[in-house]
C-alpha cells in the first residue's frame, strides 16, 4: 500500500516537472510592429498578439505604431481588445518621422502607456466620411459627437487630458511628441525602445479597470512577434492599388480566354487574380458603381475593336476605367484609396492590349475558312474525267468524286459549290481557262 502511494506521488512530481518546463522561466515583453493603415488584417494581428502575450504570461505587449489612420470599425475593435487585455499594452510611435494620425491617435490614447519618439506627431482625429465627400450638417454633427464620445471615454479612464484630446476630433488638431507630452496626451518621449523601458522602470500604471500595477521592464527580453504568412499576404493584397491591379489583370486574362477558348492558362490566371481581388475588396469599403464602371470599360474596348471608331470608344473605356479605379475603394484616408498614377498606369496599357486582342479575334473570324469541307467551297478544280453527271476532279491536291447538273468535259475547270459527304457539287467555271490534266507532266 505504501509502495503504491509513493509511486503515485512520483508520477505527480514528474508531471509537475513537465508542466513547469513548458512555462517560460521568466516573463518577457512581446513586441509587434504596425506600419500600415488600420484595417481588418491589422485588427487580426493585434488580437493574435494580445492572445499570445496572455498565454505566455508576458509582462507587457509593446506595439510600435506608424499609421496614417484607417477604418473606424477596425479601430473600435482594436480599442475594445486593448482595453480588455489582461496584459498591459504599451504603444510607442516610432521611428522618427512616423505618425499616429486619425485612427492611430485613438489607438495611442487607448494604451496603458502611450509614448512617442522624437520627430513624430499625432492627432488629426476628426472623423472623415467614406470617400471624403461632403455630408449634411446633421450627419456631420452625429459623426463628430460619436467620435468625441469615444475619445472622452478612453482618455478619461487613462488619466490623460480629455479636453485637448477631444480637440483633435472637433478641430483636427495635431501635436508633436513634445507638445503631446506637455499637454498630457502621452506619458513618455523616448529616443529608443531601451530608453522607454528604462524610463518606465518601477512606475505604477493604472489599468482601465481601475487596478494598478508596477512595471519592471528595464532588463526584460523583448521578443518580436511577426505576422503569419497568411496575414502578410492579405496585408499586401489589401493595398487598394494592388487589389485594383489584380482585378484589372484578372479581367484581361478572362477576356483573352473568352476570345481564345481552350487556352486554359489565361482563364486560370484570370480566375485566381479575380478571386484574390474579391477577397481583398471584401474587407474594404467598395463602391459597386465603380465595379460597374470597370466592367463598362471592357465593353467599350470590345466595341472599339468591332466598329473601328477611330479611338473614341477606346478613350472612353480608358476614362471609365480610371474613374472606376479612383472610386473603387470608398476609404476615409487617401492612403487607402487607389492612386491616380496607378489608375492611369493600369488603364491605358490595358485598353491598348484589350483593343489589340479583340481586333485579332475579329479579323480571324472574318477570314475565309481554308480548311476542312468549308475550305473547299469556292475552290477551282480540274475535271479528271467527264462528269455526266458524275466523275472525278482534282482540287486542293486531292482527287474527289464530283457531280454536276451541267455536263463537264475532262480537263475543264470547275468551281466547287458544296460538299455532300465525300462528294463535291461542281459546275463549270466560266472564269477559269482550260487547264492541263493533273496527270500530265
Amino acid at each position: 500500500m505504501k509502495l503504491v502511494s509513493v509511486s503515485r506521488w512520483l508520477w505527480v512530481a514528474f508531471i509537475g516537472m513537465l508542466l513547469g518546463a513548458s512555462v517560460p522561466s521568466s516573463a518577457e515583453v512581446l513586441k509587434i510592429v504596425v506600419n500600415d493603415a488600420i484595417h481588418p488584417i491589422t485588427e487580426e494581428y493585434i488580437e493574435r498578439a494580445l492572445g499570445q502575450a496572455d498565454r505566455d504570461k508576458d509582462q507587457a505587449l509593446l506595439i510600435e505604431l506608424n499609421t496614417p489612420g484607417g477604418l473606424l470599425e477596425s479601430t473600435r475593435s482594436i480599442i475594445e481588445k486593448i482595453l480588455a487585455s489582461p496584459v498591459p499594452v504599451i504603444i510607442y510611435v516610432t521611428p522618427g518621422g512616423s505618425r499616429a494620425a486619425s485612427a492611430g491617435f485613438f489607438i495611442l490614447e487607448s494604451a496603458d502607456v502611450a509614448a512617442m519618439a522624437p520627430g513624430t506627431n499625432t492627432g488629426a482625429a476628426h472623423p472623415v466620411t467614406l470617400g471624403g465627400g461632403k455630408v449634411d450638417d446633421v450627419m456631420k454633427e452625429k459623426l463628430e459627437n460619436d467620435a468625441a464620445a469615444l475619445m472622452r471615454s478612453v482618455v478619461s479612464k487613462r488619466g490623460r487630458n480629455v479636453e485637448v484630446a477631444e480637440s483633435t476630433v472637433r478641430q483636427s488638431k495635431s501635436f508633436t511628441e513634445q507638445e503631446a507630452l506637455n499637454q498630457k496626451l502621452i506619458d513618455y518621449v523616448a529616443p529608443s525602445e531601451q530608453d522607454l523601458l528604462q524610463q518606465m522602470q518601477g512606475k505604477t500604471v493604472k489599468r482601465f479597470d481601475g487596478k494598478t500595477i508596477t512595471l519592471n521592464l528595464a532588463n526584460e527580453t523583448v521578443r518580436l512577434f511577426d505576422m503569419t504568412l497568411k496575414q502578410r499576404i492579405l496585408a499586401f493584397i489589401m493595398d487598394p492599388n494592388i487589389a485594383f491591379i489584380l482585378l484589372a489583370i484578372g479581367g484581361l486574362a478572362l477576356y483573352a480566354e473568352f476570345n481564345h477558348p481552350g487556352a486554359v492558362v489565361p482563364g486560370t490566371v484570370g480566375v485566381v487574380f479575380i478571386l484574390l481581388a474579391i477577397f481583398a475588396l471584401n474587407l474594404l469599403p467598395v463602391r459597386f458603381a465603380a465595379v460597374v464602371l470597370i466592367l463598362a470599360s471592357f465593353a467599350l474596348f470590345t466595341l472599339e475593336a468591332k466598329f473601328a471608331a477611330h479611338g473614341v470608344l477606346a478613350i472612353g473605356g480608358m476614362v471609365t476605367m480610371v474613374l472606376g479605379g479612383l472610386l473603387l475603394v470608398d476609404a476615409p484616408i487617401p492612403e487607402m484609396r487607389v492612386h491616380l498614377l496607378t489608375a492611369l498606369a493600369v488603364s491605358i496599357p490595358l485598353g491598348g492590349i484589350t483593343v489589340f486582342l479583340m481586333s485579332i479575334a475579329l479579323k480571324a473570324r472574318a477570314n475565309k475558312v481554308v480548311t476542312g469541307a468549308q475550305g473547299l467551297v469556292g475552290e477551282i478544280g480540274i475535271a479528271q474525267t467527264e462528269i455526266a453527271p458524275r466523275g472525278k476532279i482534282f482540287v486542293h491536291g486531292e482527287l474527289w468524286d464530283a457531280m454536276s447538273a451541267s455536263g463537264v468535259a475532262a480537263g475543264q475547270a470547275v468551281v466547287v459549290l458544296g460538299v455532300d459527304g465525300l462528294q463535291l457539287r461542281v459546275e463549270p467555271s466560266a472564269a477559269a481557262q482550260r487547264a492541263p490534266s493533273a496527270n500530265t507532266v
